[in-house]
């Protein structure tokens, strides 16, 4: 069974993602199922086919965050300091083309949002900044092009 690195933030988000689809949505489209089976013919009822859908959805992401939870390897960031790139880190760049700045984190693959500032460790630019320092200059493939950035800071917060 593979590890995979997650901050303790977004190990928390996914416990209560769990909780919430166990203790109140699970229960809540069981009572749902059982109301439509009330009324009749379940070949043309349309909410008993919803709700069953609904359940599936449920189930499968249950089993989903409950491996996701066990494969987690949970690293706490506010233990972490040093100058070097890595895991948790959060990065402030530049982009050389624009001089526009900007601010990451890295993150594991389920806590990504990069409207929000958290960048993958698997995505292309997280890959090319890990193992930098500040004031290194990175350059990275992306879909849409060749990038390049100055590393203006490093920390972990």
């Amino acid at each position: 069974m593979q590890k995979v690195p997650i901050t303790s933030e977004g190990f928390k988000s996914l416990e209560v993602e769990l909780r919430q689809l166990k203790t109140v949505e699970r229960p809540s489209v069981i009572q749902a199922i059982a109301e439509a089976r009330e009324h009749g013919d379940l070949s043309e009822n349309a909410e008993y086919h919803a709700a069953k859908e609904k359940q599936g959805f449920i189930e499968t992401r249950i089993i989903e965050l409950e491996d996701k939870i066990s494969r987690a390897d949970v690293i706490d960031v506010s233990q972490m300091s040093g100058g070097t790139i890595k895991f948790g880190a959060t990065i402030s760049l530049v982009d050389e083309d624009t001089d526009e700045e900007s601010e990451y984190r890295i993150v594991g693959e389920d806590e990504a949002e990069i409207r929000d500032g958290k960048l993958s460790f698997a995505s292309p630019l997280a890959r090319s900044l890990i193992g930098k320092e500040a004031g290194d200059r990175v350059e990275v493939t992306t879909p849409r092009g060749s990038k390049a950035y100055e590393i203006l800071k490093v920390a972990f917060v």
